[in-house]
């Protein structure tokens, strides 16, 4: 979505007599021709407006830590762009001896032979043992300053892939930002709160959908058990919609969550919206007897008109690496992401794709006639 500037910032200013040109001369000595000079200057004009209401110095360093963690975060994991990510979660207190403990190192070792990155909290139990399997290359470690327990791994401590924040909030961005997958283990407090966070981010569109991927040991009860509680409680008494628990898949090996993970990325490759419009990336296009089936059973996903598949548009210029994808867009409730995931699993069946590269716009519409 094109970002709009804040002007009651820069009246705000104004009135007050204070000039702003120095703040854009020096923007543009810093980031000349940068499409987000806009977004830097909002940001300066924010800073500018809190120093002027200069209310509570903790206030002011809660601002400072959260920039200063956000920048290095930023241009840290840059360097590793491109890469699909899997975020692993589990207790810090597992035992070494435990068979949670070898099933996350395998774990570990079968993400990185996919070439997928392991992000863990960097620290022991089954983070320590993800990483072991998948090796430094392949791991990143986003740590947390605790008084106790919390120390990077021998995998990532004092290499360049591994993070330390002061603010969990902050930490918990980047795990959910950084990742293609989420893989949640057993563990306590932490885990189950990771786990109720990220549904609740994909369930109300707050976060790409994503793969969420319940890892148990073989006969383990420890997520059925949440499970039941779930469908029992939550589903059973409307909190949640029907389709909610599509979000979540509960396996008990490493090779099934793993394999879980490349089956929604077989045609599936992203998404995002266009104003009104809701786009899916796919790798493949889908064959006419798909597009028809498509119409029909997930209408209930359009506020209005149709599913309509073709090239790349001119409105994603900002993003040419992807240009080669075939797009699948409509204008999306944006209401039960279950249903949206039931979609992608639709279109991940190779029986839908099609063999031709591009469909035509004549095809196109001979598609929508027909339903």
């Amino acid at each position: 979505m094109p970002y709009e500037p804040n002007d009651t910032l820069s009246r705000h200013f104004q009135s007050n007599g204070i000039d702003l040109t120095r703040v854009e001369e020096q923007l543009n000595q810093v980031a000349p021709n940068s499409p987000n000079l806009e977004l830097y200057r909002d940001m300066m004009l924010t800073v500018l407006r809190m120093a002027q209401d200069d209310r509570n110095r903790w206030n002011a360093k809660i601002v400072l830590q959260t920039l200063r963690e956000l920048e290095n975060a930023f241009r840290v994991l840059d360097q590793f762009k491109g890469r699909r990510k899997v975020t692993v979660f589990g207790s810090a207190r597992t035992p070494i001896e435990h068979p949670l403990y070898a099933q996350a190192r395998a774990l570990g070792t079968a993400l990185a032979h996919s070439n997928l990155m392991v992000i863990t909290g960097g620290g022991g139990g089954i983070m320590a043992a993800a990483h072991e399997g998948a090796g430094l290359e392949h791991s990143l470690g986003f740590n947390i300053t605790l008084p106790f327990e919390q120390r990077a791994n021998s995998t990532v401590s004092g290499t360049h892939n591994l993070l330390s924040f002061h603010f969990f909030f902050t930490r918990k961005l980047f795990f959910v930002k950084e990742a293609d997958a989420l893989v949640l283990c057993p563990g306590g407090f932490g885990t189950l709160d990771e786990a109720l966070e990220v549904l609740t981010l994909i369930q109300t569109g707050k976060s790409p959908l994503v793969p969420v991927i319940l890892l148990d040991a073989p006969g383990g009860s420890f997520w059925q058990s949440a499970l039941d509680f779930i469908r029992n409680q939550l589903e059973a008494h409307h909190y949640i919609l029907p389709h909610d628990l599509k979000l979540i898949r509960l396996v008990y090996n490493a090779d099934e969550a793993v394999e879980e993970i490349k089956r929604f990325y077989s045609n599936f490759h992203s998404s995002r919206w266009l104003k009104k419009q809701f786009v899916i990336r796919m790798k493949h296009p889908l064959n006419e007897g798909a597009m028809e089936q498509l119409q029909k059973d997930f209408a209930d996903l359009c506020l209005s008109g149709y599913f309509y598949q073709g090239a790349c548009g001119e409105q994603e210029h900002d993003e040419p690496q992807l240009s080669h994808l075939t797009r699948l867009s409509f204008a999306f409730t944006a209401r039960d992401q279950g249903r949206l995931r039931e979609l992608v699993d639709f279109i991940n069946r190779t029986e839908n794709w099609s063999k031709a590269k591009e469909p035509t716009p004549e095809r196109v519409r001979e598609q929508i006639k027909a339903t």
